[in-house]
């Protein structure tokens, strides 16, 4: 086995996927708020109290899953959800996918997707959608590298301050 396969390996093997559960809300919750404090790379742009964040990630009616990763300290490094959406077509369900940046994870994001994809497929979805700004040029990299293909771009989506910014959906089949 060549050294960047046996560090890939080890990498993947200090990671921890799992379902995310309330005990984890503090932690996916200060995760997310950072992310959206930088700004930039998430359509959520008003930070989650503890309630809001288990309401909208862990909960309610169109809730599927909130999957998280933990690292080798079991710290949480990244949470992915699947949500229905009414506008999806039927078979299709969205995805939004949330890393640490302070320390990043490397292959978080991948061990997220690779439990994410099987969860799916064995609840009868066809697709998978994932909308992201454009500006997020890393989230586009993660979904284009995860097998994602772009089919639409909303233009000039306003922030809350009015900037527009295109939204970029982009499918994976899960067949």
């Amino acid at each position: 086995m060549a050294l960047h396969d046996e560090q890939t390996e080890t990498r993947a093997q200090a990671l921890v996927v799992r379902p995310a559960e309330e005990s984890d809300v503090p932690a996916l919750c200060d995760l997310l708020n950072e992310i959206i404090g930088i700004g930039g790379t998430t359509a959520n742009e008003v930070p989650f109290t503890h309630g809001t964040f288990r309401d909208h990630f862990l909960g309610g009616a169109d809730h599927i899953s909130c999957l998280m990763v933990e690292d080798a300290a079991g710290s949480a490094a990244g949470f992915q959800i699947l949500v229905r959406n009414s506008k999806l077509p039927d078979g299709w369900v969205d995805v939004a996918t949330f890393a640490r940046v302070h320390p990043k994870t490397r292959g978080a994001g991948t061990a997220l997707f690779a439990k994410t994809v099987p969860l799916a497929r064995g609840l009868g979805f066809a697709a998978i959608n994932a909308t992201i700004r454009a500006d997020n040029t890393g989230g586009l990299a993660y979904y284009d590298k995860m097998g994602f293909r772009t089919y639409s771009v909303e233009p000039g989506v306003p922030l809350n301050d009015g900037t527009p910014v295109d939204r970029v959906s982009k499918k994976y089949t899960v067949g």
